[in-house]
């Protein structure tokens, strides 16, 4: 029993400090909070270097005409903007791509598909094979679940003007489709702590941050100088811009531009999608930690990079955790984990106190309403930490590497399904190992009740509960998408009837 009590401290205290990192950057935030980047002024006319924007996709049939559609609609001189579509699809994506791409060549647009009928590198072999043909100085990035608003390259790109030093640029995603569901607004609190308190307080204070892998703006001087893109890991993006940053270049987060994305509506996708990034992250934390370690930065930053970089390894701590305690309930030297239990617990108010500060600071007179999705996000975060532990696990081991897609389902509003889409993901394997932690937690809860050890009681049953939300939810998801199945043919694509030609963005002159 005292090893499993020593266990539970030494995994408890490791959680504390990537909880209390909340707490951190949350004080950093409010430190940093009034300093606003110089807004270099945009003047018609005016030199502007040219921009190649880049748009990887695979087997995204029903968002790839909105996305299209989305860039050349981009307010930007024509003579200095060409549009790449990185396209690796295996299925219908790429004649519905070539055909967009066709029509708005017949406008005088430049864009092009270039496809590839191997995937080698992934989404970094694809950025890395279109960086091959591009013109720009400046390359700009949007997977396909992103709908920028026209004006984005003119609110991005004149800050690589008046910081030279800045050889990324990333933004904060919008979205949209917050309100589609319980589980999509959970996700957007998530994403918008990240963004606005996490990547504002880095930023600002003079910390690393990573670019998201779309949305964003490289210098293409940057990319070439960092060694380019590499497809060791499924995190091309942290992977290249912690490498930027290593060697010498700043990264700039511009909170107040915003790019609408579509969040994952069906849970194994959203599963999938955290899966990648943890995944991802941890080989990042493989190949860069040492590097990061050994580098000439100053210490506190060294220790945020170190800390950023390795912040998935929260997941298989808390599986463990979740499987010491209710053994440790079955004994009697459980006073030993009194004062752990109670500095976890309130450490561990970091997390919802980031996204309750993001919430207010974004959305002054909805906050409260944005918020009652809470609850939901902290179940998620506990009943996701079985399938994130299965991939920090193949991170850390060196099992396989290939980068699985989100599913997107073009779903831009409350409305619109995803049931009866071929792209639909099927029942994740590890429904049956969540559902099983949940009644193990349970049964913890309860031989925590009968010896008289209430004070663990709250701290299981989040795990009972997380781990029973994520399996049940699941469960439901693959049963309504049978049904779905059953009750009409699936569709690959929602049939897009074209507009009239003129409705159509035209050749913009050179003088624009």
């Amino acid at each position: 029993m005292s090893i499993l009590v020593t266990i539970y401290i030494v995994v408890a205290l490791f959680l504390a400090v990537y909880a209390f990192n909340a707490w951190l950057l949350t004080i950093l935030y409010f430190k940093h909070r009034g300093e606003t980047l110089l807004e270099p002024p945009f003047h018609v006319g005016e030199e502007l270097p040219s921009v190649t924007v880049q748009l990887p996709i695979f087997n995204e049939a029903l968002v790839v005409e909105r996305l299209i559609d989305a860039i050349v609609g981009l307010d930007y001189p024509a003579y200095l903007l060409q549009i790449q579509v990185l396209d690796d699809s295996t299925d219908e994506t790429t004649e519905i791509a070539q055909n967009r791409v066709d029509l708005y060549r017949r406008q005088g647009i430049n864009i092009e598909l270039i496809h590839r009928r191997d995937r080698p590198g992934f989404k970094a072999g694809a950025l890395k094979n279109g960086l091959k043909t591009a013109t720009g100085e400046i390359i700009a990035i949007f997977d396909a679940d992103f709908v920028p608003n026209p004006d984005f390259l003119k609110q991005t790109v004149p800050y690589f003007a008046t910081h030279p030093e800045a050889g990324i640029i990333q933004t904060r995603w919008g979205h949209l489709n917050r309100w589609y569901s319980w589980l999509t607004a959970a996700q957007a609190l998530a994403l918008d702590g990240h963004f606005a308190i996490e990547q504002t307080a880095r930023n600002r204070s003079g910390l690393m941050i990573n670019f998201n892998g779309t949305a964003g703006l490289w210098r293409r001087a940057c990319i070439e100088e960092a060694g380019g893109w590499q497809g060791d890991t499924i995190s091309e993006d942290f992977d290249l811009s912690y490498r930027a940053q290593l060697v010498g270049w700043k990264c700039l987060f511009l909170r107040d531009v915003v790019a609408p994305a579509e969040i994952p509506p069906q849970l194994a996708a959203f599963k999938r999608q955290q899966f990648r990034w943890a995944k991802g992250s941890i080989q990042c934390f493989k190949k860069l930690g040492w590097r990061i370690f050994r580098s000439h930065l100053a210490w506190p930053v060294k220790l945020q990079a170190l800390v950023h970089i390795s912040s998935y390894l929260v997941h298989p701590l808390m599986v463990a955790l979740a499987l010491v305690t209710p053994i440790l309930m079955m004994g009697e030297g459980t006073t030993n984990i009194h004062f752990p239990l109670i500095y976890l617990s309130l450490v561990s108010l970091g997390p919802p106190f980031l996204y309750v500060v993001a919430q207010a600071s974004l959305y002054p007179n909805k906050w409260r309403h944005h918020y009652k999705a809470m609850p939901l996000l902290i179940l998620l975060g506990g009943g996701i930490a079985l399938s994130n532990t299965k991939a920090v696990l193949e991170a850390l081991l060196g099992i396989g590497n290939v980068f699985r897609r989100t599913p997107k389902f073009n779903l831009n509003t409350t409305t619109g399904q995803w049931q009866n889409s071929i792209y639909r993901l099927p029942l994740d394997g590890l429904t049956i190992g969540e559902l099983a932690l949940s009644l193990y937690s349970l049964a913890g809860a309860w031989i925590a009740t009968h010896n008289d050890h209430q004070f663990a009681v709250p701290f299981i049953l989040l795990y009972a509960f997380g781990f029973g939300y994520v399996g049940v939810q699941g469960l439901w998801d693959a049963y309504t998408g049978v049904r779905q199945q059953r009750l009409k043919p699936p569709s690959r694509r929602r049939r897009h009837t074209p507009r009239q030609t003129e409705t159509r963005r035209k050749p913009v002159s050179a003088g624009r």
